[in-house]
């Protein structure tokens, strides 16, 4: 895998047709030197029915087979492939962020190691959530704001960019769902990296089926929630 300066992870089931129009999107507005990483769950999977038209794509696209199954494993099998300076975990059919993706990288390069796409500050925004995800995601990103010195206002969000560098000194210990998306930046925070956020836009997905979890994921959540705040309250310093 031929090295460049940032790898997109795009974990996917059964997303063909929206690959095929992000992967559009990413062509005509991704000014960053990147290849992308789909991260598969089987070999059925529909993506393979595009097999020929996503190689004649200007930028790399390799397919990343997951050992077991689910996006946790997915995008950890990402991240132990991929050589670059930064990685982007991005959702397959979030098709309004993607000319985030040269900010984002622009923030790593000014020494961020995690760059945040956040829902909650100024400029963006999270519609047509149900209700009782969205209580407890904002609850819980709102008050580790206001009650942690994490310097960001959305602390679930999976969409997110993390330096090489991180990756490679943080063990992921989460197991189930998107967690580990929390527990990098709660780490990243206790070892005193820098954390910048920028605003991003977020709709409920019309169609396919959710793969979030919400109640089977709470307790990993609730972890590192709060190890985030143990680590202001408490002075916790070891990972």
């Amino acid at each position: 895998m031929n090295y460049t300066e940032l790898e997109i992870i795009v974990p996917i089931y059964n997303e063909g047709n929206k690959i095929l129009k992000l992967m559009d999107l990413f062509k005509k507005n991704v000014k960053t030197n990147f290849k992308v990483l789909l991260c598969y769950d089987s070999y059925k999977d529909n993506v393979f029915e595009h097999f020929n038209v996503l190689k004649k794509y200007p930028f790399e696209i390799f397919f990343i087979k997951n050992p077991k199954s689910g996006p946790l494993q997915a995008i950890k099998e990402g991240f132990k492939c991929g050589n670059s300076s930064a990685v982007i975990v991005y959702p397959a059919d979030d098709f309004l962020n993607y000319k985030l993706i040269d900010k984002m990288y622009l923030k790593f390069t000014n020494g961020n190691d995690i760059v945040v796409a956040s829902r909650f500050m100024k400029g963006g925004s999270m519609d047509n959530c149900p209700f009782i995800k969205s209580i407890l995601v904002r609850t819980a990103s709102f008050t580790l704001y206001f009650l942690s010195s994490i310097p960001v206002r959305d602390a679930s969000n999976g969409f997110r960019l993390f330096s090489r560098k991180l990756l490679k000194q943080i063990k992921i210990e989460s197991k189930v769902g998107f967690a580990y998306s929390l527990e990098l930046l709660v780490k990243c925070h206790r070892l005193k990296k820098k954390i910048d956020e920028i605003p991003a836009r977020w709709e409920e997905r019309s169609e396919g089926e959710s793969r979030f979890k919400i109640f089977k994921w709470l307790p990993q959540y609730l972890k590192w929630y709060i190890y985030g705040l143990s680590t202001t309250w408490l002075k916790r310093k070891k990972i």
